[in-house]
């Protein structure tokens, strides 16, 4: 096993599976950040965030010193909102975040809303985390109390107030477009870009979107220093991050580590290794929504750069890892009949693209698929790459994106295996636990399928 060299921050304790309330996480030097922002001109705030190279944790990686500067100059009023709509499959970090230090993301936002001038920070909580919207009221509550919140934050003559809004379950209201106008009360469609948020976002005004572990970065950014935070570094990804591990490892769940790891070190080192000493078939690394990597790849360093250099992405840093008893096929249907039934429906290519992919699926997966169907799906996938197909990079949003490139990166990866089903009249797995049936789950029973015991 490893020896971690480095201190957590993020989660800490995160097996104990408690929360910290206002009067723990003062005793842990809490709103150390909020007051060290309040002693700093925001000028000074988003350059130390530039210099400590802090890039957005939810799946575009984007600067965010530099999209904070994005701002107009003397144009008020100014919002935050914190997507916590955490939605993309495999993805589960800014759950334990909220649910267990809800006070480090207020103290994040109080320091991120002094940054760019903002009184009012919105976090908009995904409609399924019921618990994580409780809990971050509460600790809003307890920071109101406190006197942190409110319009005299610490006693500064300083305004800010932070809110909670709960979503209704949508994907889509993930991306930050369909978030403000959901967060506005319509339909959470996607906007054209431009206007980017940060020149005309919430009630046309300038706001700054960014994800639940990016804000809660800050207030370390602020009190240990952007040096700190660049000692955790490879290429341009610095400082250390939550990663999601799912799927066949033995032990499972969100671990805090710097993005010098290798996919082998976090499956075999910190994971224990596949379930039954199985071998691995492949890995999606960042959400569902990205290329596959394969055995051969597990050498890749789990950083932006590293995962794009292997041909996939980061993204929101969710590793689910299958092994070798996992038809990639199946894998790929179940997927794509995720993203036809989230498509907004706004744009042409993926609402009819996602659809039109998931019954070609279900016909390779089920039986009745001929060699023409499979080259149909290829031209409407592509390869698994950006702006190949019919769909990728056609869409307003990056949802069509994300329904095309596991398709294609799955033909590419796979693709005698959707020969052999097509030739053989549908899937010869016979581990597989559910299976597709129009629109429909349905359960297999064990008895069935006995590896899943």
């Amino acid at each position: 096993m490893p020896v971690d060299t480095f201190d957590k921050v993020y989660l800490p304790n995160i097996e104990e599976n408690k929360t910290e309330w206002l009067q723990d996480y003062l005793k842990g030097g809490g709103y150390d950040g909020s007051k060290k922002a309040l002693e700093m001109a925001p000028e000074t705030i988003i350059n130390v965030v530039k210099d400590s190279g802090l890039r957005g944790r939810g799946g575009a990686g984007f600067p965010t010193g530099v999209k904070w500067g994005f701002l107009p100059k003397d144009v008020h009023p100014r919002y935050l909102t914190v997507n916590a709509d955490e939605s993309e499959p495999g993805t589960c970090k800014d759950r334990p975040l909220m649910e267990q230090r809800p006070h480090t993301l207020i103290d994040g936002c109080i320091a991120t809303c002094l940054a760019i001038e903002a009184e009012a920070a919105y976090i908009y909580i995904r409609g399924e985390y019921y618990k994580s919207a409780k809990v971050m009221q509460q600790a809003i509550d307890e920071a109101y109390e406190a006197g942190f919140l409110g319009d005299n934050i610490f006693g500064s003559g300083k305004k800010v107030d932070v809110y909670v809004h709960r979503g209704a379950g949508a994907y889509i209201c993930g991306e930050e477009t369909a978030l403000l106008t959901s967060l506005e009360g319509y339909r959470g469609y996607p906007r054209l870009k431009p206007p980017f948020p940060a020149v005309s976002g919430l009630y046309g005004k300038p706001t700054i979107i960014n994800n639940v572990e990016t804000i809660i970065s800050v207030p370390f950014i602020l009190t240990k220093g952007a040096d700190w935070f660049k000692s955790y570094v490879h290429e341009r990804s610095t400082g250390l991050r939550l990663y999601s591990v799912s799927g066949h490892v033995k032990k499972p769940g969100v671990l805090e580590l710097p993005m010098t790891v290798t996919l082998r070190e976090m499956i075999y080192d910190y994971c224990g290794g596949i379930r039954n000493d199985h071998d691995v078939k492949f890995v999606i690394p960042g959400g569902s929504s990205v290329p596959w990597l394969l055995p051969h790849q597990l050498d890749t360093v789990m950083s932006m750069e590293g995962v794009n250099a292997a041909g996939s992405f980061l993204g929101s840093a969710a590793v689910m890892v299958l092994d070798h008893t996992v038809c990639p096929v199946w894998a790929v249907t179940n997927l794509s009949a995720f993203y036809r039934h989230e498509s907004c429906g706004q744009c042409t290519p993926c609402r009819e693209g996602s659809a039109w992919m998931h019954k070609i699926l279900m016909r390779i997966e089920n039986g009745g698929a001929t060699m023409a169907d499979l080259e149909t799906l290829e031209s409407i996938a592509g390869t698994g790459k950006p702006n190949t197909g019919m769909i990728s990079g056609k869409s307003i949003c990056a949802l069509g994106d994300a329904s095309a490139w596991p398709v294609g990166s799955a033909i590419q990866c796979f693709r005698d295996e959707f020969v052999k089903h097509i030739e053989e009249g549908g899937c010869s797995y016979r581990n597989k636990r559910f299976w597709m049936s129009g629109d429909k789950f349905v359960n297999e029973t064990a008895e069935h399928h006995p590896r899943w015991h």
